[in-house]
């Protein structure tokens, strides 16, 4: 048994001193500030992902929260989850388009994705899938903490994605109906078509509250701005194709004004039809995968995720608030059948006529608590103290032979955590905390597949000690303008299952495997938001750093994990205008930078590609509410060209517009959605820069046209 200490952070002193300049501003400020003057009255949303009730306009790190309003405008574009992530966030990759979302990342790193507070990445044997667990339908918003912290646990690298479900709405019984039906704007047929219902219904008692909703939809094939069929991903699972369901049930009770006991679960399921085999593009020659009516071999690819959780909440425990919740996840991935060579055996099929299929499986249960007192020291002070515990069991396998391709390993997890919150003048606010994770890793003993030489790898057991410190100050030195600077550590694993699936060296033992250390992540930003008037102006500089961080690569079609020194930077800027209540406009850009170690000789010598990294992208987009009935909606986006090392990867940029509109009835609503406005034909970011394979050459998909009805009563 090995126990990792934490690397030492090289830039504790240089936050240390970023946070004592703002700190000398603020005390200076504060001996000429006049008694008399109030700070302006602000609408406040509280972020439920910082475990400690901190105002979004008072975070010491750029947050940004997706309200139900913005969810649905671009659910009426596009039903794609990732969608209306990367429409919104443009340090967010651009959506592949598929089930899996492996190289989707946030400011170039991997984001903890929460639904209510449970975690959905899998730390044993993540599958890119974390993003298609729910329909976002179900969804009243998102919150989204950028940067690496580690408040919620393992996997924030990259920041924190909390998808908040639907709460009941008043009234005793409320029952809302929703149906609407994608097409393309030529060829349009029943295979081309896309059908989606759901129905909700809910409702406020006395003391009890209660949600049930349920979605459906059908799927069928894309095309690209040409008019072609988009080649369907038969392996890694593909969106287009398909169909899924979601059920959500909620119930909440309230003995008293102070307390309330919640409990949910959400079953969301998503198997591809199978309908098509995929034909391989041309790079050199710029044309793209397509598909052609089929039946792949094997069984099609599916996910299927249970998400449940029990929750308390005491609003004055003896003058404290207390939060409790218990939860558990089930997730079984099923990845479609192919001949890849890492499936080879001749002892099963003679070589290159094996077809087999990898099983993810993941079992999760875990505990959230937290003690909130504020007040304290004449109300400048308030602290949270809490404790979370996880256990993380997961496996794959291979499907239809039977064979181990990632032994079964269990992930024991318990953390403390320390956050607290000063007010040293009433212009600035220090925040500060730390979290103990105390970690054990179990695998079993197995052999590797036989094309990694059938290798036996002793199993045991590897323990986590990680001690992860967090620190921010915001200051307002004047009325309208927020500046802010953070220091904050993050705490992943690395991908175990690509690390422990292709070992291929004889005596290896779980316990000597250095590439199982965490990912320890750095990170320091320093922003400002400026709330004046009509304007709403944010920006932002970040970087992050790991000295023995994560590239994932591809080797044989089969993504792999390579260990090294990677680096984070660059910076996001936003602008809002509000031209009046009824029209308002947003600019976004985000710029992203990342290099790791190639040659473990200690230089960043070497740029991250698509599979790691965002383009740089400019998001733009106007809203008006032209009357009460009628209301627009329209975005643009545009994805920067971008070279990397390898020529093959390099960038050619494209532009994309969607448009939307909605008009309410007598009797509900009718909506009419454009997504790729002027039907452009590009190759997707993924397939240009993540990968350099003909099966994967996909085009992004063209013209389509949502037509939808909501009816609520």
């Amino acid at each position: 048994m090995q126990s990792y200490q934490p690397f030492p952070f090289k830039y504790r002193p240089l936050a240390a001193a970023v946070l004592f300049g703002l700190s000398a501003q603020a005390q200076a400020q504060a001996q000429t500030k006049g008694q008399d003057q109030q700070d302006p009255v602000i609408e406040t949303v509280v972020i439920q992902a910082s475990r400690s009730n901190v105002a979004a306009d008072k975070a010491p790190q750029t947050v940004v929260v997706i309200t139900r309003k913005e969810i649905e405008r671009q659910l009426a574009i596009s039903g794609n989850s990732s969608d209306v992530l990367s429409s919104i966030l443009p340090s967010y990759t651009p959506s592949r388009g598929k089930m899996n979302g492996s190289g989707e990342t946030l400011r170039g790193r991997t984001p903890l994705i929460l639904v209510d507070g449970v975690p959905q990445s899998n730390p044993v044997r993540p599958t890119g899938r974390e993003a298609h667990t729910i329909d976002y339908s179900m969804v009243e918003r998102i919150e989204i903490v950028q940067g690496p912290n580690a408040i919620n646990g393992l996997g924030a690298t990259g920041g924190t994605i909390n998808i908040i479900t639907r709460r009941p709405e008043k009234g005793t019984m409320n029952q809302h109906v929703d149906v609407q039906v994608i097409a393309p704007t030529e060829d349009v047929e029943g295979d081309t078509l896309n059908y989606k219902t759901s129905y909700r219904i809910d409702g406020r008692l006395d003391k009890l509250d209660y949600l049930f909703a349920v979605s459906y939809e059908d799927q069928g094939l894309y095309l690209d701005g040409k008019g072609r069929s988009i080649g369907v991903d038969v392996t890694q699972g593909d969106l287009m194709d398909s169909r899924s369901y979601d059920v959500l049930a909620k119930i909440g009770y309230r003995p008293d004004d102070q307390q309330k006991l919640q409990f949910s679960i959400n079953r969301y399921r998503i198997k591809s039809k199978a309908s098509y085999l995929g034909v391989a593009g041309d790079r050199t020659r710029g044309i793209p995968s397509t598909s052609v009516e089929g039946t792949p071999p094997g069984v099609p690819a599916w996910n299927d995720v249970w998400t449940s959780s029990a929750s308390y909440n005491h609003y004055d425990l003896a003058g404290m608030e207390l939060s409790a919740m218990l939860f558990n996840q089930e997730f079984v991935g099923l990845f479609g059948a192919d001949r890849s060579a890492t499936f080879q055996d001749v002892k099963i099929a003679p070589r290159g006529t094996l077809y087999d299929q990898s099983r993810a499986v993941a079992s999760k249960f875990g505990s959230k608590t937290g003690l909130t007192k504020a007040g304290l020291l004449d109300g400048r002070m308030k602290l949270t103290v809490g404790f979370d515990t996880l256990s993380d069991k997961g496996k794959q396998d291979m499907y239809l032979t039977g064979r181990t391709f990632v032994p079964e390993s269990k992930y024991t997890n318990l953390s403390l955590f320390l956050q607290g919150e000063y007010k040293v003048f009433d212009t600035l606010t220090l925040h500060a905390g730390v979290r103990r994770e105390n970690a054990d890793l179990k695998v079993d003993s197995y052999r590797t597949l036989a094309a990694y030489n059938n290798t036996f790898v002793e199993g045991g057991k590897i323990k986590f000690n990680e001690t992860l410190a967090n620190a921010g100050l915001v200051l307002t030195p004047a009325k309208d303008v927020t500046i802010y600077a953070s220091y904050s550590e993050g705490f992943g694993l690395p991908d175990i299952g690509r690390t422990l699936r292709s070992i291929n060296t004889p005596g290896q033992k779980i316990s000597n495997m250095r590439n199982l250390e965490p990912i320890l992540t750095e990170g320091i930003e320093l922003g400002t938001r400026v709330r004046n008037g009509d304007w709403d102006l944010d920006a932002a500089y970040y970087r992050s750093d790991s000295d023995f961080g994560a590239r994932v690569i591809s080797v044989n079609g089969v993504f792999n994990m390579a260990r090294e020194k990677t680096r984070l930077e660059g910076y996001d800027a936003s602008a809002t205008y509000r031209f009046s209540k009824a029209h308002r406009a947003s600019v976004a850009y985000a710029y992203t930078k990342g290099r790791y170690d190639s040659n473990s000789d200690g230089s960043l010598d070497a740029k991250l590609d698509g599979l790691n990294v965002a383009p740089n992208r400019l998001i733009a987009s106007w809203s008006a509410d032209w009357s009460d009935k009628l209301s627009t909606f329209v975005q643009v986006q545009h994805a920067f060209n971008q070279s990397f090392d390898d020529p093959a990867k390099e960038f050619c940029g494209y532009t994309l517009a969607d448009a939307s509109l909605g008009y309410k009835l007598g009797k509900g609503a009718l909506r009419v959605g454009i997504a790729n406005l002027f039907d452009k034909d590009y190759i997707t970011y993924y397939s240009q820069s993540a990968l350099v394979e003909p099966a994967r050459y996909f085009a992004g998909r063209g013209r389509s046209v949502t037509l939808g009805y909501s009816l609520g009563f």
